[in-house]
């Protein structure tokens, strides 16, 4: 959900989460009062109760053609296995009849563009989906000398894409229905050749993450929970670790000296496997099959002994350039100046410098 809010609706993880608690409490709906939505949003399930699959099933068949329904109710997987945390549905509307031009005039503007895109996802999981022909042309130019591919495809039946269609960004790869269709040919024809476009293509890094690239990619890496994503986010952002540019992230010279500094000093716990790793003994602990006094102990013992063996000022002259303290003096009376460390590094030089004669 915070994904495609992201890319679809250009909702912040944040944004998200708080239009969804909302959608899930409840919203005062005409004669009937305050009526809760959605399911629990807390989620990552991709389980569907039996009652709400046969809802699902009945709007379609009344309102779309037979085509769009498929004889079996589709059953999807999720795609982190056993990390999927299970004990709640999929997020879907609460009653499939509630559609969003009913309740438009009830809802707030963020509410009803996420009760659609919730509403729409949800009966296109369980339609048919849908069916391109793919074509491939080869030909050559220049009496065989340059051999040229083209690939494209057209929709042969559009499935569940006449209610909803995902959003891709720059980074995804490409799909059949992102594909320009190929005029009709046949074996044998001659291709005209109109114009010799040179061009020059140097490998780029990837792209910075977005909301959306970032969520995916802490959810493929088993860090955090839907419940967790928005709140990893927002720190990023109010402690100034990265900023936005382009609705992408940039990390900051704070956010760049923090990651220095944590990882130098604690490399096994800055590590992506450690992080998922202890989610997984987390979980472990509450179904009851691991002791939470044993993965606490094996946490802090070498965490404590990293700790200690910190030397706070020796980070700060390797992380910042302080060298040219070493020919500064107090400019009260002359003496040497000695940094002071705060919370964000080196303090302001009002305060990050005192004297054995005027201390700050």
């Amino acid at each position: 959900m915070q994904q495609e809010a992201a890319k679809q609706l250009g909702f912040s993880a944040g944004r998200t989460m708080r239009a969804a608690q909302k959608l899930y409490e409840g919203v005062e709906v005409g004669d009937q009062g305050s009526v809760g939505l959605i399911t629990y949003m807390r989620t990552d399930s991709v389980r569907v109760s039996d009652a709400a699959i046969k809802q699902a099933r009945e709007y379609i068949n009344a309102q779309f053609d037979k085509r769009y329904l498929p004889d079996e109710p589709n059953v999807h997987k999720g795609g982190r296995g056993s990390k999927v945390q299970d004990a709640h549905e999929a997020i879907r509307p609460t009653e499939v009849g509630l559609t969003p031009d009913d309740l438009k005039k009830y809802l707030e503007r963020d509410l009803f563009k996420l009760y659609q895109l919730i509403w729409r996802r949800f009966l296109a999981s369980q339609m048919t989906p849908a069916v391109y022909e793919a074509t491939k042309v080869d030909f050559d130019l220049a009496n065989g000398r340059f051999l040229f591919r083209a690939t494209g495809s057209r929709v042969l039946f559009d499935g569940y894409h006449a209610l909803y269609s995902e959003a891709h960004e720059a980074e995804d790869a490409k799909t059949l229905d992102s594909l320009a269709p190929i005029p009709k040919l046949a074996e044998g024809d001659r291709a005209t050749l109109k114009q010799v476009v040179p061009s020059q293509h140097f490998t780029e890094p990837p792209p910075r993450y977005s909301e959306a690239s970032l969520v995916k990619e802490l959810e493929r890496l088993g860090i955090g929970r839907p419940s967790t994503y928005a709140a990893i986010i927002s720190t990023l952002r109010t402690r100034w670790y990265a900023t936005a540019k382009d609705r992408r992230f940039q990390p900051t010279p704070q956010g760049e000296t923090v990651w220095k500094v944590l990882k130098r000093s604690f490399p096994e716990v800055f590590e992506v496997g450690f992080t998922a790793n202890m989610e997984n003994e987390l979980d472990k602990v509450e179904e009851g099959d691991l002791d939470w006094q044993a993965v606490l102990g094996d946490f802090w013992l070498p965490f404590n002994r990293a700790l200690e063996a910190i030397d706070i000022n020796k980070i700060i002259h390797e992380v910042h350039d302080l060298s040219g303290l070493n020919t500064e003096r107090c400019p009260k009376c002359g003496s040497p100046l000695e940094v002071k460390s705060c919370r964000f590094g080196p303090c302001p030089p009002t305060r990050s410098v005192k004297s054995a004669a005027h201390p700050w």
